[in-house]
């Protein structure tokens, strides 16, 4: 391939620019710099090109505004004085600060495609219950802000529903897995979910498309239902609720 010398991977190109490997990333998905596709998410950048292309490489990215401290325990107050990064999102778990990078194109879809599903439900199922997405902060105490993919909120709960949070446990939360999210939504947050008495908690992974529903047994999350690739998802607890996992993937 001619000038593929000139090539470099995103890593390289991050180091480059003083970016983060996630800053690149999300260049790339808006089309801000340029690229070449070598094969599924194989991408090769051209320096020159990319610096031509942020304006002779005037862009950096800002450093964050506050200190990630192990031994300081965070609250909802600290979590409302952060200033933006854009790329990343903050949640606070019992007291520790988690920054991750924002959710991509797929998640998104997914997150979208399920929405859909859960409100064509819901409205007959509970018309006074909502279905509401990221990013809207829910709160369990002080020292704990998430920010669930999706989340359902019953009827008989509208008093969580404040202007700016959800104050207090949904009927269901939904977590759509990511690399950088997998620990964090399989261990921590489900730990969390449980001690809060979240009644229902789903992982969604489109990586390996699968989907997993949780339910409060005796206190403690029982898997309750599963599926994977095409199959139909139907919960014992919400009759007439089937998500057809193929409308998720496709």
């Amino acid at each position: 391939m001619s000038g593929e010398k000139e090539l470099i991977t995103a890593q390289a190109l991050a180091g480059a620019l003083n970016l983060s490997v996630e800053t690149v990333w999300r260049y790339t998905r808006e089309n801000k710099i340029p690229y070449i596709e070598l094969g599924r998410k194989q991408y090769r950048y051209r320096l020159d090109d990319v610096l031509r292309a942020l304006s002779s490489g005037a862009v950096r990215e800002k450093e964050a505004q506050y200190h990630h401290d192990p031994e300081k325990k965070y609250t909802y107050k600290d979590y409302l004085e952060m200033p933006e990064e854009p790329g990343f999102r903050f949640e606070i778990l019992e007291g520790l600060l988690v920054r991750e990078p924002s959710p991509g194109v797929r998640h998104q879809r997914v997150s979208r495609r399920l929405q859909r599903i859960l409100e064509d439900y819901f409205w007959e199922a509970d018309a006074e219950g909502e279905i509401l997405n990221a990013p809207l902060d829910v709160t369990f105490h002080d020292h704990t802000v998430v920010q669930p993919d999706l989340l359902y909120v019953s009827g008989e709960q509208k008093n969580i529903v404040k202007e700016t949070r959800i104050a207090g446990a949904p009927a269901l939360v939904v977590e759509i897995l990511s690399p950088a999210s997998i620990r964090k939504d399989r261990v921590k947050k489900m730990q969390i979910y449980q001690q809060e008495q979240v009644r229902h908690y789903w992982l969604v992974d489109p990586d390996e498309k699968t989907l997993e529903c949780f339910a409060l047994q005796d206190g403690l999350y029982a898997l309750v239902a599963s599926g994977m690739e095409d199959e139909v998802v139907e919960h014992p607890d919400f009759k007439g609720l089937a998500v057809d996992l193929a409308v998720l993937w496709r």
